[in-house]
């Protein structure tokens, strides 16, 4: 008998933890604070939109936030623990044995919805994008009173990936929310978004992680390599908890120090170590060392961008990264340069991907336009 395969959940990074399971939120203190200090002064509103680049813990923080919720009383008398003035507590913790907790990760909490991205029904494969049939079991959702009273938490991660058609039907129950209920929209980039759903929505802003931060979230989740690469990890990834782990299960920290010893000279690349990362990428087998070394090679042309419109070198992520930039990516014309390379990089590579070009030969036309780019600067006066 074949055993039971879980279905794949699109809001959780492959081979780790759902969001749901967290038990704490690391870095998001401020945030955690606004809506703390809302419910307390019975300034709650009925939608929050959580916003912040990806991976940096707002799926973590809604689900916090839903358990708070729906583990309080129905009527407290006041403040969040049945104080008569206003208490603000320090955090969202609810205790370890808080049924609430378990049925949420058993995903069996009556009195919590998720929107995201489902099957389709005829072919099985999970959707691109939230449609207004998911939007539809909401619907059903609320239809349903709870029986004990107290609070609905409706989570929408992410926002983002609503259509047209599912985002004007959230917008309906946004516009006359039901008594006690609770929406919390997940966004990486809000300004995607429908106006209509911005405007009735009260944001909270999560920022990225610190290497201490992201440090304290690898390590919770059993994923954490030594403490010298705690910046490297913040650096590349810009401080999402999600790009991290994506860097730790490719061993993408490794993949980038070799990219940048192939150009720490700021001349020309050696053909040999090209011809080697060529390699690295051959064959179905290593398809995710490809795409990841492409969007390593785009992050650090990016960096080298920035930098050098800045004129400032951000911290190191692998040795020799400071000396590269400081020859090659220190002065607004070399700037334009990197900006240039950026937009042709990207793309051809999402070209080469999505037509399924040969790995090999991308990877090798990429490295040629890098080493093209590296002579163009070595001639440019600083």
């Amino acid at each position: 008998m074949a055993e039971d395969v879980a279905p794949p959940e699109p809001d959780c990074v492959p081979g780790f933890p759902h969001p749901r399971s967290a038990r704490h939120v690391f870095g998001q203190e401020e945030a955690e604070r606004a809506f703390l200090d809302a419910l307390a002064h019975d300034r709650l509103h009925h939608a929050w939109l959580l916003r912040g680049p990806r991976g940096i813990g707002k799926a973590t923080l809604a689900y916090k936030i839903a358990r708070t919720m729906i583990a309080k009383p129905a009527d407290d008398g006041g403040g969040l623990f049945g104080d008569v003035s206003p208490v603000v507590p320090e955090n969202l913790d609810v205790p370890d044995d808080c049924t609430v907790q378990t049925r949420i990760e058993a995903q069996a909490e009556p009195r919590l919805s998720v929107l995201r991205r489902t099957p389709h029904p005829n072919t099985g494969r999970m959707r691109t994008e939230i449609v207004v049939d998911d939007v539809r079991a909401v619907r059903r959702f609320l239809s349903l009173s709870a029986a004990d009273g107290g609070w609905r938490v409706i989570i929408v991660d992410d926002a983002d990936q609503m259509n047209r058609n599912a985002a004007n039907a959230l917008l309906k129950f946004l516009e006359e929310p039901p008594a006690d209920t609770l929406f919390l929209l997940i966004s990486h980039a809000p300004a995607g978004l429908l106006p209509t759903i911005r405007s009735r929505c009260r944001t909270l802003d999560l920022k990225p992680l610190s290497p201490d931060s992201l440090g304290g979230v690898l390590q919770e989740l059993d994923a954490s390599p030594s403490s010298a690469d705690a910046v490297p990890l913040a650096e590349l990834s810009g401080g999402s908890v999600g790009e991290s782990l994506r860097l730790v299960a490719g061993d993408g920290l490794a993949l980038y120090r070799d990219l940048i010893g192939l150009l720490r000279d700021g001349g020309r690349i050696d053909r040999a170590g090209i011809a080697r990362m060529v390699e690295r990428c051959a064959g179905r087998q290593n398809d995710e060392t490809y795409r990841q070394l492409l969007d390593l090679i785009k992050l650090l042309i990016a960096r080298m961008a920035r930098a050098a419109g800045r004129g400032v070198a951000p911290r190191e992520a692998a040795p020799g990264e400071q000396g590269l930039f400081n020859r090659v990516a220190a002065t607004p014309e070399q700037a334009r340069i990197w900006a240039e390379l950026f937009a042709n990089v990207t793309a051809r590579t999402r070209h080469a991907v999505a037509v399924n070009l040969d790995p090999g030969q991308t990877i090798l036309d990429t490295f040629l336009q890098l080493d093209s780019t590296l002579a163009r600067l070595n001639s440019v006066v600083a």
